[in-house]
């Protein structure tokens, strides 16, 4: 009878083990289904556009950086985040921090500018940061957070408030773990999609749903001295 009841608790936890098993993968099947995507209008909702044109290209700010993550999603670099003495990585591989001044690049700002500036000016800020690295400094999910939470408008965490998410914002992930762009898609509840870099299949997918939401910005250029900025330049 110990015996039976031996080998019974066995293949319970084998079948609890393959049970674990089979669920993993179905949900990893399932990232990489799209499903149908929507947009702001399907649901009613007006999309908010930038007062700043910063590149004079005809697009406003918010919509370049949109466009601009999603040139990089499009390009589907290879997750490889190694430190760069140059300081850019390469088109062909990246992080989601890459994304990030990928994006903002498209709207003719200099984002590692911006944060090697913020850096030298202020670096007890940056917590951090025990020596500035201009090379990788502004490639660190910490760094981009600190440097959001002094520029950029910090707006709802409720994923549910589906109007108050556009295309442009910027989101993170976790304890400084990751970020995103915000995209002009949406899933059928009206959750907006977003573009980012985590090495998987599809760079613009229903994400916000399956992740922990821990920061919303926008980067409204009109409420941010203007000495802050610093032009991308070829």
């Amino acid at each position: 009878m110990s015996s039976n009841r031996k080998n019974l608790k066995i293949i319970n936890i084998v079948l609890i083990i393959s049970l674990f098993i089979l669920v993993m993968i179905l949900f990893k099947n399932l990232r990489l289904i799209q499903f149908k995507s929507y947009t702001a209008e399907h649901f009613g909702i007006e999309t908010v556009k930038s007062m700043v044109d910063f590149d004079n290209d005809g697009i406003d700010d918010y919509t370049d950086i949109m466009l601009g993550a999603r040139k990089d999603a499009d390009n589907h670099p290879k997750y490889n985040g190694k430190y760069i003495a140059e300081g850019y990585p390469p088109d062909e591989i990246g992080v989601c921090s890459d994304v990030i001044w990928r994006a903002f690049k498209n709207a003719g700002y200099s984002l590692k500018g911006m944060i090697d500036n913020d850096i030298a000016e202020s670096l007890e800020d940056y917590k951090n940061i025990e020596k500035p690295d201009t090379n990788i400094d502004f490639r660190r999910v910490v760094n981009l957070r600190v440097f959001f939470d002094k520029y950029a408008e910090k707006l709802t965490l409720d994923i549910n408030k589906i109007e108050e998410w556009q295309p442009g914002d910027i989101v993170i992930f976790g304890k400084d773990k990751h970020i995103g762009i915000i995209s002009d898609k949406r899933n059928r509840k009206g959750q907006a999609y977003v573009i980012h870099n985590g090495g998987q299949i599809h760079r613009e997918e229903d994400y916000l749903k399956i992740s922990n939401v821990v920061r919303h910005y926008r980067f409204d250029a009109t409420t941010i001295r203007k000495d802050i900025f610093i032009r991308w330049k070829e």
